[in-house]
């Protein structure tokens, strides 16, 4: 492996050799079908970027809109329908479906409000506990799915630990979208339902005459579950070839880049960034060993950097949050400034190759607060 120093002249950036060789098991193939099968399914646009790839030096540049999935504005619908079709399962199985179930999260305001309306459609209940910062458009919009909203009067981790002791009785489960020691079957159940995101990616890829599929795909990083679905559907293709992983980050929030440089999972202490969602201290557990083996590369991005990307896209017609469109900024920065030839060769770029963004989120989903958020210290979206 090799790295760049996060010096702060410099670019924040860390690079290995060997990730496109690494190998792990494919998503259930069921997944797809579920998500298929729902009565608001319908695959969300992949959208051509020319004047992006131009200014890129690059052959086709797609973004991947995420800004309207199963009528909600971000891309967390997958993974809380999924995982919630698989506990609910579940209980029927293990004869513990004895009537209701609450479920259980904790949230900044997009996966709370996806296990909100999925309990809403299937007839069940609840239960949400949002920290203090979560703008109030965020809070009432899960009110609206008819959930019992637990305001914290503390930073998101406080607002976890609240959920989990809330969801210890028998009547209850907590569906929470990062991972720890002893908790990890229901965060991997939304890893899975992530996995339709990228097989839509094939399908489009493949109706626009691009039968290889990408040369890299971008993904933004919290905790790193959409990281660890993406690394999952292209890692798992023992014959085909494989594209190079970017994950992005805040730089205030650099959790995945800081592990891979030091080659062990590792806490960093947060900051301000407006990429609320993003601004995460700790890997997901169960991530880590595919972030480690199957990502190429990993950058960090300012704010300021995610705004232009947000104008940019906007200029496309694709309406973005900063989370989403931390992606635009990330591949803006690898591809551009000092040293960018030497990035691009080591990622295996030139001017015929096929990128893919992924664009998380819509505006929607990133209301301007007006409060100041624990974790970031700073106004701006939640995610």
């Amino acid at each position: 492996m090799s790295e760049n120093p996060s010096f702060p002249s410099e670019l924040p950036w860390f690079i290995r050799s060997g990730a496109r060789t690494w190998r792990c098991r494919p998503a259930p193939a069921e997944v797809r079908k579920f998500h298929a099968a729902l009565p608001n399914y319908t695959l969300t646009p992949l959208t051509e970027a020319p004047s992006i790839a131009a200014e890129l030096r690059v052959g086709r540049v797609f973004i991947k809109d995420e800004s309207s999935r199963l009528g909600l504005p971000a891309f967390k619908a997958l993974g809380a329908s999924w995982a919630i079709h698989r506990i609910l399962a579940e209980r029927v199985s293990s004869g513990t479906a004895a009537g209701p179930v609450t479920l259980v999260t904790a949230t900044d305001g997009n996966h709370g409000r996806a296990v909100a309306r999925t309990a809403r459609l299937l007839g069940e209940q609840a239960h949400v506990f949002v920290p203090r910062g979560v703008h109030p458009q965020a809070v009432a919009a899960i009110v609206a799915e008819e959930a019992k909203v637990t305001e914290v009067p503390g930073p998101y981790d406080e607002a976890v630990r609240l959920a989990a002791e809330a969801a210890t009785g028998q009547d209850s489960v907590l569906v929470q979208d990062t991972a720890w020691q002893g908790y990890e079957q229901i965060p991997g159940w939304i890893v899975e339902g992530y996995s339709t995101l990228c097989a839509e990616i094939d399908d489009q890829l493949r109706a626009a005459g691009l039968l290889e599929g990408p040369d890299l795909v971008a993904v933004p990083v919290g905790v790193g579950s959409l990281a660890q679905a993406v690394v999952t559907h292209y890692r798992s293709r023992s014959s085909e070839r494989a594209p190079a992983l970017l994950s992005v980050e805040p730089e205030a929030a650099a959790c995945v880049l800081e592990s891979l440089t030091l080659g062990e999972p590792v806490s960093v202490a947060t900051g301000k960034t407006a990429m609320a969602g993003l601004n995460c201290g700790t890997p997901s557990s169960i991530a880590w060993p595919y972030l480690y083996g199957g990502l190429d590369a990993a950058v960090a991005v300012t704010d300021a950097d995610s705004a232009r990307a947000i104008g940019d896209l906007a200029a496309l017609g694709i309406s973005s949050g900063p989370c989403g469109a931390a992606t635009l900024a990330g591949l803006r920065a690898v591809l551009t400034g000092t040293d960018a030839q030497e990035r691009r060769t080591a990622l295996g770029l030139d001017a015929t190759s096929v990128v893919v963004l992924l664009s998380t989120e819509g505006a929607d989903a990133n209301p301007q607060s007006v409060v100041m958020d624990e974790r970031s210290g700073l106004e701006g979206a939640e995610w």
